[in-house]
């Protein structure tokens, strides 16, 4: 049996390493890896393969950045001599960048079943380029692994309930295991940034950094944040960077730090008080790890972190952003909604079981 996985970006490389963890012992199995280079620098790629010793990947498409038409295109360009090459039987995609949009339409024209990890998900947003990317990866696929109850309702709804099934999120999988070697590795931020002391931020995502005054709010907030409440840590992303470099935006109370590996996140994210984040997978993992987050977005497509108020949603107003942290150790409790840790160990027998 042969399995092709197409990843391209940092969230996909954490859900790949609990898959070729489970591929390991499956006899017979061959797992090849095509990296698409959506995210290309040491911060966001190759340190998180080394970090989480996954397999060199077979083939780098090199494609880089440029717009969602430009990149997706030279994905879908330089993806199809490789599929056709190898003819898997089942082609791997996760979640919803642009590699996984061309990864379910270059399979779906060349007949190649496909199965999409964390499935399911909607944010109701059509103008978000992730909704875009998963609809059309859930309804190109033969096989839909939700990570939650909620996830496979959607597909439901969508006419797809065949296809679907809960296997609970790789995403927990990881965190769970991988935690516990991020404490026991320490470093200057363990040193320097102790449990319960500091928030800790993210800000990607384009409909943030690509608004001048949302991103302007934003900043705004995180500095009272960090001026009244307490010390905020902001791992830049270089998106985030250039904008801020561009809009001269001075800060001055937020400790501003390079990207963050995926061991040293998990450290930050177990050790803060609170997050502010509009990353979907940052969201989750404030959710494992119990602590309180605040999501600098309109909508989420992880609706379960809202329960009991353990996530709120807060756009990007900064009276909202600086109100939610004043009240946000108001939370808790925390349902078990995404799985038993097992989510990667599920995904490998429904695709043997289907070969």
């Amino acid at each position: 049996m042969r399995i092709c996985s197409i990843v391209g970006a940092r969230p996909q490389f954490v859900k790949l390493a609990v898959i070729c963890r489970a591929t390991a012992g499956v006899e017979g199995l061959a797992h090849s890896i095509i990296h698409t280079g959506q995210h290309y620098d040491r911060g966001l790629s190759s340190v998180f393969f080394e970090e989480l010793a996954i397999p060199r990947p077979e083939h780098d498409l090199g494609v880089g950045s440029g717009s969602h038409g430009e990149q997706t295109g030279e994905m879908l360009k330089r993806l199809e001599p490789i599929l056709a090459a190898e003819k898997p039987d089942w082609v791997l995609l996760y979640g919803d960048t642009n590699s996984t949009l061309a990864g379910a339409v270059t399979a779906a024209k060349l007949g190649l079943p496909i199965a999409h990890i964390e499935a399911g998900l909607r944010s109701r947003r059509r103008a978000m380029p992730e909704e875009i990317n998963r609809i059309v990866a859930d309804h190109l696929s033969d096989l839909l692994f939700c990570p939650t109850a909620l996830a496979f309702d959607n597909l439901c709804r969508e006419g797809l309930a065949d296809r679907a099934t809960v296997s609970g999120d790789v995403m927990y999988d990881a965190a769970i295991r991988w935690r516990q070697l991020a404490e026991e590795r320490g470093g200057a931020l363990a040193d320097r940034w102790r449990r319960g002391e500091f928030a800790l931020a993210t800000v990607h995502r384009a409909e943030n950094t690509d608004d001048p005054e949302r991103l302007r709010e934003i900043v705004n907030a995180l500095e009272e944040v960090a001026r009244t409440i307490c010390p905020v840590v902001w791992p830049v992303h270089p998106r985030t960077k250039k904008r801020l470099d561009d809009m001269r935006v001075d800060i001055a109370h937020v400790t501003a730090i390079e990207p963050l590996s995926y061991l040293e996140m998990l450290l930050m994210e177990g050790r803060a008080r609170f997050i502010l984040t509009d990353s979907g997978g940052v969201q989750k993992e404030a959710y494992f790890f119990q602590v309180p987050c605040i999501t600098l977005r309109d909508e989420t497509e992880w609706v379960e972190t809202l329960e009991n108020r353990c996530n709120v949603l807060v756009g990007a107003s900064e009276s909202q952003i600086v109100s939610a942290a004043r009240e946000i150790q108001k939370t808790g409790p925390w349902a078990a909604v995404y799985g038993d840790g097992n989510a990667g160990a599920a995904i490998m027998r429904a695709l043997v079981s289907r070969r």
